[in-house]
């Protein structure tokens, strides 16, 4: 399974260097029930595997001077700060078995539901978008700060709980919000994930002696092998389309893993 893991981390990449979004949220899916590794751990392998693979990315968009360092800044300290206290002190302190309402949900399993929900969340978010014909401008806006903090704090929050870089969350904010071109908020949207994933690792870093290192770096070299194949398409392929059709496949993942957790388990 090692071999299929690692083409589908090829996709993986190839969402990241296309839209700077929503390789991520494929990857734990892919780790879990593909990979046969655990849901929790799938969370520090996703951590790593997109940590590296947008750093590449990143400096890619620093080089050619498109990746926006203010926004980085302004939008990721927020980020970066949550995504370290949840994955150091509340993801600790949830435990092996959840009640809820008479039901003792595992962890495991709470964790892949959760997962899920933001998959579901993402997807109709980008499949709403691609209907969209916004016209984007090339303008730095100042926004509240209040507002800039709460959106890096949500992204925070999604990285640290379930492993995603929060792609998915971080261009729309970047594109609607700030009004930057989709070239730029992807090279911003690597640059955050990158950070928000190292300091996801930092609060991790017990889980290391777990670690197959065969498997996280075949996974690895895959998904940055796939992010190159992304940036050369992505000037090839319509924005809207890329966002539909990829929208709709974390749509159907999503509701596949509600359904494989609960009614499949039994």
């Amino acid at each position: 399974m090692l071999i299929i893991g690692c083409i589908l981390a090829v996709v993986v990449g190839l969402t990241l260097g296309m839209i700077g979004s929503g390789g991520t949220i494929l990857t734990v899916p892919i780790l879990v029930y593909i990979m046969a590794v655990e849901p929790v751990l799938a969370t520090t392998y996703s951590l790593f595997a997109i940590g590296i693979t947008s750093m590449v990315g990143g400096i890619r968009g620093i080089i050619k001077q498109e990746a926006d360092l203010n926004k980085v800044l302004s939008f990721g300290l927020p980020s970066l700060i949550v995504v370290f206290l949840t994955r150091s002190f509340i993801l600790p302190l949830v435990p092996d078995v959840i009640h809820i309402a008479g039901y003792a949900i595992p962890q495991n399993t709470a964790l892949m539901l959760l997962f899920s929900c933001v998959m579901i969340a993402s997807s109709l978010s980008m499949i709403f978008a691609s209907r969209q014909d916004v016209v984007i401008r090339d303008v730095n806006l100042h926004a509240p700060v209040v507002l800039v903090i709460a959106q890096g704090a949500l992204v925070g929050l999604v990285t640290g709980l379930v492993g995603a870089g929060g792609g998915f969350l971080i261009i729309p904010a970047l594109v609607n919000f700030y009004h930057l071109p989709m070239r730029r908020a992807v090279a911003t949207s690597l640059i955050i994930i990158t950070i928000n994933s190292a300091f996801g690792l930092i609060g991790d870093t017990e889980k290391f002696v777990e670690f197959d290192w065969n498997l996280l770096l075949s996974y690895t070299a895959s998904t940055l092998v796939g992010i190159f194949i992304g940036f050369y398409f992505a000037e090839k392929v319509t924005n809207q389309f890329l966002k539909s059709a990829f929208g709709y496949l974390i749509l159907v993942l999503g509701i596949y893993i509600i359904l494989k957790e609960t009614v499949l388990s039994y």
